[in-house]
């Protein structure tokens, strides 16, 4: 028996379109500056010092009025302490004097002894001055030349783009069913009128 159908099967077609996942980077142009800073030479120069005091050997020779009212003052103590002391001696001998003693003239004869000892006039002054001395100094410092570099780095975007994929169908499926027999007729009696389309076909 003979088949009298014809099946044909038509798959789906279709077109896949697909785009990576990227990063994407837009940014500005990077600009450098460079400064120049000038170094050089420096000298610190201290000469020698000397400093010389000559307060106090000016001042033995012509003090001031400070210090002459100070040792006036110390003399003015000794004198006292001088002429306490041959107060005493004299009222003690006054006191022990007996009659027939020239007591007076002992006394007269001790305020007006000859004096005795060592005397030196000075003119050079007592005291020397009072000197200090510092020695040079010489320091010296050299800076090299500087350069410095300025990077401006504009801000730059980073975008990130995700993946893509499309589809397209360019066929759907189907299915496609054909009759490959001879015609049927109803009723069957009927094929017989007929029978001259099948001799042409």
């Amino acid at each position: 028996m003979e088949n009298l159908l014809k099946i044909t099967t038509v798959p789906i077609a279709y077109e896949l379109d697909v785009q990576s996942a990227r990063l994407e980077y837009s940014g500005k142009r990077t600009q450098v500056e460079i400064s120049r800073q000038k170094g050089g030479l420096t000298i610190h120069s201290r000469p020698a010092r000397l400093k010389m005091d000559t307060f106090e050997a000016r001042a033995s020779l012509f003090p001031t009025p400070l210090q002459s009212a100070f040792k006036a003052a110390e003399k003015g103590k000794a004198a006292a302490s001088e002429a306490t002391a041959r107060y005493a001696r004299e009222g003690r001998l006054m006191l022990e004097a007996r009659p027939g003693d020239d007591i007076f003239t002992q006394i007269d004869s001790g305020r007006n002894q000859k004096p005795a000892g060592e005397f030196m006039l000075g003119f050079l002054p007592t005291a020397g001055p009072n000197i200090e001395w510092s020695a040079p100094d010489l320091t010296m410092e050299y800076q090299m030349d500087k350069l410095n570099f300025d990077f401006k780095v504009s801000g730059g975007n980073f975008e990130f783009v995700p993946g893509d994929v499309k589809m397209k169908i360019t066929q759907y499926p189907d299915v496609i069913i054909e009759y490959i027999g001879k015609p049927i007729y109803a009723p069957p009696s009927a094929a017989e009128k007929f029978s001259y389309l099948d001799a042409t076909a």
